[in-house]
C-alpha cells in the first residue's frame, strides 16, 4: 500500500463529523466532469430526442448510470455552476442570478417588484472541488465556460492549476464566436475556423495525457449549446435535410407571456448538439486509449434546462413544462450520466432525485476523500445510487430564484419532497402544488385536494429560506407622480 493511499484511509477515518466513506479506491481515482451549457433534459438520444443525434453520449450512458430525476440548483447558469464547484446552495451565498444580470439598482423593466440583490462572484474563501482535491495530490484543470466572477475570480484563483478558456464571459461572444479567432483572454486562437468544442476537447486530452500517471480533476465545461446559435455548415445542412425528410414543422405553445417551442426541429441547434457530442466522444476515446477508463470517474450534466421560450427558442423540453429561466421542470431538470470505478452502470437508469449541490460530496465519498474540517455542504452524497444499493429516502430539494429571467420567468421558490413539488411565486405568494409522479408536465394544481401536503411543504420551504438567509424581491416603490 502506498503512503498516499494510507494517508487517504487514515484521513477518511479520522475526519470530524464525517463517517468513513463506503468506497475507498486504491489508487485514488481521477475525475472528469463534463458540463454542457443549456443542455435540455430531452436533448440527447438516450433521453428521448428523435431529432438530435448524440451517439457518443448514448454510448457513455450504455456503460454507466443515467439519472432521470437530476436537477440543476437554479434555472439559469451561474448559480448552478457555483453549486457544482462548491456543494453550497446558491441561496446561501446569494449567488442567485446569472453573473452580469441587472440587480435592483439598475432595474428598468416594468415589473411589480425589484429583483433581489445578488453577489456576482464565487467568493474566494469558499472551498471548491479543485481546492479540496489538490490537498490530496490531484492535478487540476479547467476548460471552457466559467462565468463565476470578474478577473481575480477565475479558475486559476479557485484551485485550478491550468485554465483554458474560463473567464468572466457567459458565452463565446468575441472574435468569430464558436470559431477561431475566439477573442478569449484565457484561450489562444487556433487556426482560422477552428471549432471551439473540438478545441476544448483537445485541450482536455492534452492535460490528461500529461497527468495520466497521477490522479487528476479535469472539468470540461462547454460553451455549447448556449447562444449564439451557430453550427458548422456541414451539420446545419445535414439537419435541414433531416428536418425536411421527417416533415417536421415548428409548433408553439404558451408559457406566461412567451411562446414555447413544442417540437425539436431546429437545425442549427441540432448541429451544435452533434458537435458537442463528438467532442465528448473524443475525450472518452482518449481515456480508453490511455487505459484510464477503469480508473476515472466521469460525470456529465447541464447547468439548467433547455432554452425554449426565448433567444431563438432552439429546443423543446416536452413533456416537461417551461425551460431555462423557469422554475418548472423544463427549467431545472437536466441530464446526468455517470460511470467509473465504484459505479454500477451497464445502462442502468435511476429515479433517485439528485441536484447539482450533490456533486462535490458525492465525488469525495466515491474517491474515499474526507470532507475538509468545518466544511458542511448543502448537498448530499448519492453514492448509494451510484453503487446500485438502496439509497433510502431522498432529502428534499430546494430552489430560490428571486429574479425576473430573460426567458420570461418570475421570482419563485420551490421544494421537491419525493413526488411532491411546491412552487411559491414570490410576487404574490401564490402557491402551486404538483405531483410529479402522476403529472411530470405540471398541468394540474392540487392545492385544494391535498391541503395537508400544501401546508407541510409551505412550512418546509419558508423555513429553509430563513435558514439559508435567502434574499427576497421587494415591491417596487410607488411614485406619487
Amino acid at each position: 500500500m502506498t503512503s498516499f493511499t494510507t494517508l487517504l484511509l487514515l484521513s477518511a477515518l479520522l475526519a470530524a463529523d464525517q463517517p468513513a466513506p463506503q468506497t475507498v479506491t486504491s489508487p485514488a481515482p481521477s475525475m472528469l466532469i463534463i458540463i454542457v451549457d443549456d443542455l435540455g433534459w430531452r436533448d440527447l438520444g438516450v433521453t428521448g430526442s428523435e431529432f438530435y443525434e448524440t451517439p457518443c453520449i448514448d454510448r457513455f450512458a450504455a456503460d454507466g448510470v443515467r439519472f432521470r430525476r437530476a436537477y440543476a440548483a437554479c434555472p439559469v447558469c451561474s448559480p448552478t455552476r457555483v453549486s457544482l464547484q462548491s456543494g453550497i446552495h446558491p441561496a446561501r451565498l446569494a449567488t442567485t442570478d446569472y453573473f452580469g444580470a441587472p440587480g435592483p439598482t439598475r432595474w428598468n423593466r416594468n415589473t411589480s417588484h425589484l429583483p433581489a440583490p445578488y453577489n456576482d462572484r464565487l467568493p474566494l474563501d469558499q472551498l471548491t472541488i479543485a481546492e479540496i482535491v489538490r490537498e490530496h495530490g490531484y492535478s487540476t484543470f479547467f476548460a471552457g465556460k466559467w462565468h463565476l466572477g470578474p478577473e481575480g475570480y477565475w479558475p486559476e484563483q479557485q484551485g485550478y492549476q491550468l485554465n483554458r478558456g474560463g473567464w468572466t464571459g457567459g458565452g463565446p461572444y468575441g472574435g468569430k464566436k464558436y470559431f477561431s479567432p475566439y477573442g478569449n483572454p484565457r484561450l489562444t486562437d487556433g487556426p482560422d475556423g477552428e471549432h471551439l468544442p473540438d478545441r476544448l476537447a483537445s485541450e482536455t486530452i492534452q492535460f490528461i495525457e500529461q497527468h495520466k500517471q497521477d490522479p487528476f480533476l479535469a472539468v470540461l465545461s462547454f460553451y455549447s449549446v448556449h447562444t449564439p446559435l451557430i453550427a458548422r455548415d456541414d451539420l446545419t445542412k445535414k439537419y435541414r435535410q433531416k428536418k425536411k425528410q421527417l416533415g417536421l414543422k415548428p409548433t408553439w405553445g404558451r408559457e406566461g407571456q412567451r411562446k414555447v417551442r413544442q417540437v425539436q426541429e431546429h437545425a442549427v441547434y441540432a448541429g451544435m448538439i452533434e458537435a458537442m457530442d463528438s467532442a465528448v466522444g473524443k475525450v472518452l476515446d482518449a481515456l480508453d486509449r490511455l487505459d484510464l477508463e477503469q480508473s476515472t470517474i466521469v460525470m456529465l450534466t447541464s447547468d439548467n434546462g433547455g432554452l425554449s421560450t426565448s433567444e431563438g427558442h432552439p429546443t423543446s423540453n416536452l413533456p416537461l413544462r417551461g425551460g431555462k429561466g423557469w422554475i418548472y421542470e423544463g427549467g431545472i431538470r437536466v441530464p446526468w450520466l455517470a460511470r467509473g470505478p465504484g459505479i454500477s452502470g451497464a445502462g442502468r437508469v435511476c429515479d433517485f432525485p439528485i441536484q447539482s449541490t450533490d456533486l462535490v460530496p458525492t465525488l469525495l465519498e466515491l474517491a474515499g476523500l474526507p470532507f475538509p474540517d468545518g466544511w458542511k455542504p448543502d448537498g448530499h452524497s448519492f453514492l448509494k445510487s451510484l453503487t446500485g444499493t438502496d439509497p433510502g429516502t431522498p432529502a428534499p430539494l430546494f430552489w430560490h430564484y428571486p429574479h425576473y429571467g430573460n426567458q420570461g420567468g418570475s421570482p419563485a421558490s420551490a421544494v421537491i419532497d419525493g413526488d411532491w413539488k411546491l412552487i411559491e411565486m414570490l410576487e404574490d405568494q401564490r402557491l402551486e402544488l404538483y405531483h410529479l409522479g402522476q403529472d411530470p408536465g405540471e398541468t394540474t394544481i392540487l392545492n385544494d385536494r391535498h391541503q395537508e401536503v400544501l401546508l407541510r411543504l409551505t412550512k418546509m420551504l419558508r423555513k429553509w429560506r430563513q435558514e439559508t438567509g435567502a434574499r427576497m424581491p421587494t415591491p417596487r416603490p410607488r411614485s406619487d407622480g
